[in-house]
């Protein structure tokens, strides 16, 4: 875990400094610049952190060489979060097709049948395979390594949508967002009383950003906001199995939403 202090090493007899800089290294960083100059008529979707099937415990993480590490946990500020839904009429079979409906904010649904998610029966356990949902309720996380720049995708599915929510309502206890923390991310083997075997993200405080770190964070936090809207949403089609109760309370079988696009409720503060 990196700190913010100030270590002194000597070397040959001469003393030198050493900042632990953890997120400062983001000042003067502008990342609508970045995506301008270097990646003009290029594909500037985010590399993805990918949560495996079948109760792996291993994400799997981009490296520099461009193929893929599997590591058991790592740690990253969450710059934003938003719902996304997505309905697809047809089974899926492979490729990046579109959804035939959609919606960014989890509110209005675009495409067919199109209007308010809440009320839309396609929106409702039961009408999917095995009870679950038709329109799949997935989650976007813009997530920071410290060290990087260039946020990375972390997409989670229906079955780690009720720790999450947990977890951001003990930020919240605290009247801090979700971006004034470095979070621990890790995985654990779930089932279901069905019998479906899956993987579950689990979240955890590493450690709270010193206010200089959260000043740079949130500057890049809002940036990545207004830049969210232009991700497709050909990135989240993939298999995953049938969840049915996973978003129920598991002792008062209250259905748990998500929190809506990570805002705080009135009076909340950064840090």
């Amino acid at each position: 875990m990196v700190n913010n202090r100030d270590s002194v090493t000597q070397a040959q007899g001469t003393q030198t400094t050493v900042q632990d800089t953890g997120y400062l290294a983001l000042a003067g960083t502008d990342f609508g610049s970045l995506l301008s100059e270097e990646l003009n008529g290029l594909d500037i979707g985010f590399e993805r952190i990918k949560i495996p099937s079948a109760g792996s415990t291993v994400f799997e993480t981009p490296s520099e060489d461009g193929e893929s590490d599997s590591v058991k946990e790592f740690s990253a500020v969450i710059l934003y979060h938003h719902p996304l839904y997505c309905y697809y009429a047809s089974k899926y079979t492979g490729g990046n097709n579109p959804p035939d409906c959609g919606s960014f904010d989890g509110v209005t649904g675009t495409g067919i049948p199109g209007g308010k998610c809440k009320q839309c029966p396609l929106n409702q356990f039961g009408t999917g395979e095995n009870g679950s949902k038709a329109c799949k309720n997935r989650r976007r996380v813009y997530v920071l390594r410290e060290g990087e720049v260039f946020p990375l995708l972390l997409s989670l599915p229906t079955g780690s949508l009720k720790e999450f929510t947990k977890y951001l309502k003990r930020l919240l206890s605290k009247g801090r967002k979700s971006n004034a923390y470095v979070t621990r991310f890790s995985l654990k083997k779930a089932n279901s009383s069905g019998g479906v075997t899956y993987s579950q993200a689990q979240f955890a405080i590493d450690r709270p950003l010193s206010p200089e770190e959260y000043a740079q964070v949130e500057k890049l936090s809002e940036q990545i906001r207004a830049y969210s809207q232009n991700v497709a949403f050909d990135y989240e089609r993939e298999a995953e199995p049938a969840y049915t109760e996973y978003m129920a309370d598991e002792e008062t079988g209250e259905v748990i939403e998500p929190l809506d696009g990570g805002r705080l409720p009135d009076g909340g503060v950064g840090v």
